[in-house]
Formats: C-alpha cells, sequence, structure tokens
C-alpha cells in the first residue's frame, strides 16, 4: 500500500510553498508535469522508515521547474506560479487531501503577503541607495587617485627626462647644477607625496601605512634638511643621484596606479614596477646616505640645528649626532621596505603563476 506522508503548504503570489514531513529522506525524486506536481522518497514519516509518495493537481498553472532542499528533519519544496496572484485554494479538487494542511509557520493572509512584498520592495530601494552612493564614493575616489597619480607621474617624468637630456648636452657640468634647476618641481612632487600616507591611513589604498611613511619622510628628510637648508649640498653632485634614483622609480610606479585604478594591467609595467626599484630603490638609500654622510661636517661647523645647553654646561647638542642616528634608522627602514616590496613582489608573480596553470 503507497504511504502518503503530512505535506503542509502557503504560498506567496508568485510561489507555493511546500514542506514535506519525512525525516532523513533519500531518493528524493519532485517533478511537475501537467500542473501535477509528483513527489517520492524513502524516509522516516508518520508510519516509521518507509517509501512515501504524494501527488497534487494544482488549482492554477504553475512552472515546470521545481526546487526543492532536504534537511534532516524535512523536505522543503518551492514552486513558481506561471501567473502572479493570491490563489483561493492548492488544488483543483474543492475538498483538500487528508495528508495536506495549512503551514502555519509561514502562513501569511493576501494583504500580509502584499505588505511583506512592500518591504522587501523598499529593501531593495534602500540597498539600492546604498549602492548608488557607494558607486559614487568609488568613482571619486578612483578619480580622485587617478589625478594623483597622474600629476606625480608626469612631475617625476619631467625631473628624470630634463636631467637625461641635460646629462647628455652638459655632461658632467650638470651634476652641480641639478638642485637649482630640477628643486621647485622635487619639492612640489614630494610635498605632494605625503598624501600617500593619508591614502594608506584612510584605506583609500591597500598598502601599509609604515612603509609609506618611512619612504615619504625618508625622503622629505633628505630633501629638505640636507639639500633645501645646506646652500654647501647643493652644488655637489650627489643631489643629481638622489634625485635621478627617486625619478627613475616613479616613472613606472605611478602609470602602474594609474592604470590599476581602472582594473587595467600591462604586462610589460607591471614587471618594470616589481623588478626595476630591486637595484634602484638600495642604490637611492645609498645615495641618501652619501648625502646624509656629506652634510654632518657641515652642520658641526656651522652649529645649523643644534641644541643650545645651559651655559652652566657650557656646550650644544650638535645636530650631527641626530644624523647619525638618521643613518642607522635609515638602513633599518631600507629592510623593512625591502622586506615589503619583495613580499608584493611575490604575492603578485605567484598570482600570475596560478592564473596561468
Amino acid at each position: 500500500m503507497t504511504l502518503t506522508p503530512l505535506v503542509y503548504w502557503a504560498q506567496r503570489h508568485e510561489e507555493i510553498y511546500l514542506r514535506v514531513e519525512l525525516t532523513d529522506a533519500v531518493n528524493i525524486g519532485v517533478q511537475v508535469r501537467e500542473n501535477v506536481l509528483q513527489f517520492q522518497a524513502l524516509g522516516h514519516g508518520a508510519k516509521g522508515q518507509h517509501q512515501y509518495e504524494f501527488r497534487l493537481e494544482f488549482l492554477l498553472p504553475v512552472k515546470s521547474e521545481v526546487s526543492h532542499k532536504s534537511t534532516q528533519r524535512q523536505v522543503n519544496i518551492t514552486v513558481r506560479k506561471e501567473q502572479r496572484g493570491w490563489w483561493e485554494r492548492l488544488t483543483v479538487q474543492e475538498r483538500k487531501p487528508a495528508f495536506l494542511a495549512p503551514d502555519f509557520n509561514r502562513w501569511l493572509e493576501e494583504s500580509d503577503a502584499e505588505m511583506e512584498i512592500r518591504e522587501k520592495e523598499e529593501k531593495r530601494n534602500r540597498l539600492k541607495a546604498v549602492r548608488h552612493t557607494e558607486e559614487g564614493f568609488v568613482s571619486l575616489k578612483t578619480s580622485f587617485l587617478f589625478v594623483y597619480n597622474l600629476v606625480q607621474f608626469l612631475g617625476f617624468s619631467w625631473i628624470f627626462v630634463n636631467m637625461t637630456v641635460r646629462l647628455f648636452i652638459f655632461g658632467q657640468d650638470s651634476l652641480y647644477d641639478t638642485f637649482h634647476t630640477i628643486s621647485d618641481v622635487m619639492f612640489f612632487c614630494q610635498i605632494l607625496a605625503s598624501v600617500e600616507v593619508l591614502n594608506a591611513a584612510f584605506g583609500f589604498v591597500r598598502t601599509g601605512v609604515i612603509p609609506t611613511l618611512i619612504q615619504v619622510v625618508g625622503r622629505n628628510f633628505v630633501l629638505f634638511i640636507i639639500f633645501g637648508s645646506l646652500e654647501e649640498m647643493q652644488h655637489r653632485p650627489v643631489v643629481f643621484f638622489v634625485f635621478y634614483l627617486w625619478s627613475a622609480i616613479e616613472i613606472f610606479r605611478y602609470p602602474f596606479y594609474m592604470l590599476r585604478c581602472f582594473n587595467t594591467k600591462w604586462k610589460t609595467l607591471t614587471w618594470l614596477r616589481y623588478t626595476v626599484w630591486i637595484p634602484l630603490y638600495p642604490l637611492g638609500v645609498l645615495a641618501e646616505a652619501v648625502a646624509v654622510i656629506q652634510s654632518i661636517p657641515i652642520f658641526v661647523q656651522t652649529k645649523l640645528f643644534s641644541i643650545p645647553l645651559p651655559k652652566a654646561i657650557g656646550t650644544s647638542i650638535s645636530f650631527s649626532h641626530v644624523l647619525h642616528a638618521y643613518l642607522i634608522l635609515m638602513f633599518l627602514g631600507l629592510f623593512i621596505n625591502f622586506r615589503h616590496l619583495y613580499k608584493q613582489r611575490k604575492k603578485q608573480f605567484q598570482t600570475k603563476k596560478r592564473k596561468t596553470h
């Protein structure tokens, strides 16, 4: 004899929900043909562990696609109505089958269902509004980052091209007047680079705050304190090497970030961005260290930035002591940033290898 499970039903304007009371159901078969749903499964129902079956002929047309999900305690079935509307009953026959009952856990009257639809629609509209606001913010952020990187790229490109052309035209003579011909643009670019610390701090870009802060503070210290405050340093060739190495790194870094604003990658540029720094970054730090070392005797002689002590002590703290400490911190920063950049490079090319395989 065919056993029928207990079936509970509820509806919405577009769907029919059926809950079949079968525990640990297996071999589940659910299909809709000619507006009739047929169900069969092996499970533990009201009569124990048996094969259970039932069929329902719906009141109005439904779609043939049917979905079901089995849990440890029941089988949930969802059937979509052919046309949106509210049914006065589930089946064609006015007298409902004995095994069928309302599912009061999900039961709603038509007015309540309409209210539920309105609430869902309002929630969707709120989500759309939030998403639109977020998209506007993302668009504004993208525009800001693109313009920032573009300005920096143009600035450092001008520095690099100008220094290269002057080197070919004037030869060694160009090494001695680099500061007076390039410093204005370099001052602008390095002051503007402070924005990168804020971008990292506020999450506008996915990078560490500490490595960014080390690079920006380190460069600005050399530019403003070592070169900017000492006229004796401004005519030395070390200025050329520091500026040239800085700009050589940035002319690849900033266009890479410009493309990334629009989720675009150029393989050659990506490789240059994550490779050129390997020789250039340590050389740049080395050039900065040479500049600091050359400036120490000048600071000792001029006593610039020295901290005077009371007359009873009769001396002052020379700024050269700060520079000696700074040299140690400089190479510590080199280690931290080199490690950070190496991890970025490794992550970048490991990701590309995975995509290739």
